[in-house]
């Protein structure tokens, strides 16, 4: 059940119009009341007798006996309540209870028989709307301090009592939702999404990896999106506002939304915070057009994704172990950067499911636990890598670094859902593990012709080295032996711990430190997850084209561990 506590208003009969009335698209049917202050207020539509005008002059008539200088400017208050699409369909009875609690809950009318005049429309099956005039009858204003929080707390309350489906407690730290006339806009103009919804999406990519205020506003300007900023006295920047370039109010002017009415964590100061916690090497792609005067280091979107692993892999420890949170809730933040860039850059096949899991994640990137950005850099520095490498092709070794990176990156979604359900962040909890099952979507898409091809390559293996690597797994992996043989993906293990010996490492210490890393009890394919592992760790690359040298015998002793380029550090070198 989500109540909503609108925008106050100063004229009683326009709001009285509207809730009675058809509706913006005829959706409002029978609109009646279900509840008033009294009981006994006349209802303009079952009461032939009643009017607009006289329910008005009932409800404002505290307002009227107040002097003029005591009333309120904005004295008409207006709550929505609707239940969730699964609910059963309540009766006028139930909802009646239902606005007598909320009024009470509020402050509206704490029932010692002064309190504010209300009533409760009824105007479809699922929701109800209650109005009411903000004064007292004993000439007092009414204490509806946090009503919107008070209002919440009650809905759960409610939720129990008849039964109906439990929503997570927020914590004050969500993205404003849309306002019914946003939403109703966006269905005239046949949005996807809103303005608000297209412009945080926006705004978080051209966060994601920024290491300057400029290049920040640039990638803004170059999104296509209108900028606005503010300025002090000064010369300071205080602010700033976007708007999409078709989204226009009715007098024709674009509609400007600011960074902290997109998300909390877009106001200017709180991306000042991770902009400073940051590095400032620049990574471009060749030409660019970045300043020649800062060293640019050409990357492509493969070695981008490999080097990535290695930086997410290591939040994922952090975030499974107790320890500082300000540091595991910079990761979180790094983690949401590092979605948006991959979302941006994804190919066709993995786009949608991507774009998906960055939407449901922006609400698991956030709480009230202040995060360490200094902690996140080699994440940041990952998303800027990612965002600058360009656009995957989706195929080939691009296709096989995306699935390795987003085999790492579901470690750190599901990591996050733990660590906010430990810290009984509901909603982050819940947003998170919303984010893992599309982020399993598109895994899925991106890593099925590159394991089909790792498994074809295994089933050519010769007898005996199969049966060498078998005898590995048993001996390495006893307890999870019988699971990996049998799986469909042990031929691509195979294959992987074959690459691996041709390279000189050892393929059971590989499989020996892959599995000891993390549990891998939860994995939906033990054998998969291995794969993705073992090529991490040995610095193999994601894809490897078929080969036709003679394995080597399994004498080596040592895990290869290649020395990255001199112009690359551990967080962003090549893939471990």
């Amino acid at each position: 059940m989500i109540p909503r506590v609108h925008k106050r208003g100063s004229r009683t009969i326009g709001l009285l119009a509207y809730l009675y009335g058809p509706g913006t698209h005829e959706e409002h049917i029978d609109p009646h009341l279900v509840a008033s202050w009294d009981g006994m207020a006349p209802d303009p539509v079952r009461d032939p007798q009643a009017t607009y005008k006289q329910l008005q002059q009932l409800l404002d008539q505290p307002v009227m006996a107040v002097a003029a200088n005591r009333r309120p400017d904005k004295h008409v208050w207006h709550l929505s309540i609707r239940s969730a699409p699964d609910d059963p369909v309540l009766a006028d009875d139930q909802w009646g209870e239902i606005a007598r609690r909320m009024v009470a809950a509020t402050g509206i009318d704490t029932g010692d028989g002064a309190g504010c005049r209300w009533a409760a429309v009824r105007h479809a099956h699922d929701h109800i709307h209650i109005i009411a005039t903000l004064m007292r009858e004993d000439g007092h204003k009414p204490r509806i301090h946090n009503d919107a929080g008070r209002s919440q707390e009650e809905a759960r309350r409610i939720e129990a009592d008849f039964g109906l489906r439990r929503l997570n407690t927020g914590d004050g730290t969500a993205s404003q939702r849309p306002t019914s006339a946003e939403r109703h806009k966006a269905e005239r103009q046949r949005r996807e999404q809103t303005p608000r919804e297209e412009l945080r999406e926006s705004v978080r990519r051209a966060v994601a990896g920024a290491n300057t205020e400029a290049e920040f506003f640039g990638r803004l300007t170059a999104s296509g999106l209108l900028v606005r900023t503010r300025t002090a006295p000064s010369g300071d920047l205080l602010g700033y506002t976007v708007a999409l370039p078709g989204d226009r109010n009715k007098d024709g002017q674009p509609v400007f939304y600011s960074g902290s009415k997109l998300a909390p964590d877009l106001s200017l100061p709180r991306i000042r915070e991770r902009l400073t916690s940051g590095t400032e090497e620049r990574v471009t792609a060749p030409d660019s057009g970045e300043d020649s005067t800062i060293r640019s280091r050409p990357i492509g979107p493969a070695p981008a994704r490999r080097a990535a692993t290695t930086s997410i892999w290591d939040a994922a420890l952090l975030l499974g172990n107790e320890g500082d949170d300000g540091a595991a809730a910079a990761q979180l933040s790094a983690a949401g950067e590092v979605l948006d860039a991959l979302a941006k850059t994804s190919a066709a096949t993995t786009r949608e499911e991507l774009r998906l899991a960055a939407r449901a994640f922006e609400r698991a990137s956030r709480s009230h636990i202040r995060a360490q950005h200094a902690e996140a850099r080699a994440l940041r520095k990952a998303a800027r890598e990612i965002v600058y490498a360009g656009p995957s092709l989706g195929r080939g070794e691009d296709g096989a670094a995306t699935a390795m990176v987003l085999s790492t990156l579901l470690l750190v979604v599901v990591a996050a859902a733990r660590w906010h359900a430990q810290h009984q962040h509901a909603q982050q909890a819940a947003a998170a593990r919303q984010a893992a099952e599309h982020l399993r979507a598109a895994y899925n898409s991106a890593a099925h012709a590159p394991l089909t091809a790792l498994r074809d390559r295994g089933r050519r293996l010769p007898k005996s080295t199969r049966a060498r690597y078998e005898t590995t797994v048993l001996t390495v992996l006893p307890h999870l032996a019988q699971t990996v043989l049998t799986e469909r993906g042990w031929d691509a293990l195979a294959a992987t711990l074959s690459d691996a010996a041709r390279a000189g490492a050892d393929p059971a210490a590989l499989l020996r430190e892959a599995a000891g890393q993390r549990e891998l009890d939860s994995a939906g394919s033990v054998s998969d997850v291995l794969v993705w592992r073992v090529r991490r760790i040995a610095n193999l690359h994601a894809h490897t084209p078929q080969v036709t040298t003679t394995v080597p015998p399994a004498t080596a002793t040592r895990t290869v561990r290649p020395m990255p380029p001199s112009d690359h550090r551990r967080d962003g070198g090549n893939a471990r």
